[in-house]
């Protein structure tokens, strides 16, 4: 099964997620401080902004037009690479995110 890190200030928190399971979730699920997901996965919240490095952003769908409107609203700063983790389908080899600060 593959791993998804969520890499934090304070530290790494790696876990096992089901290819296609959406991160935030996966994240939810195991208590991962710093991932909120207050809209439940619906792209309608952003407390679930994590970066994505560049050479792992072909591993994701493209970004919604929903998705680029909800990043305009992070608390944390938007990135190039900034991305809502309830939009981000595990993929089928592990994979790092970084958090932002704060949700």
């Amino acid at each position: 099964m593959p791993k998804v890190t969520f890499r934090a200030l304070d530290g790494d928190r790696t876990l096992d997620v089901v290819p296609g399971t959406p991160l935030m979730q996966a994240a939810v699920d195991e208590d991962v401080e710093g991932i909120v997901g207050e809209c439940g996965g619906n792209a309608m919240c952003a407390t679930c902004h994590v970066y994505v490095p560049a050479d792992a952003a072909a591993d994701f769908p493209p970004m919604s037009e929903a998705e680029d409107e909800m990043l305009a609203c992070t608390v944390s700063e938007r990135r190039p690479t900034s991305r809502l983790s309830c939009q981000l389908p595990a993929p089928q080899h592990d994979v790092l995110v970084e958090l932002p600060e704060e949700q």
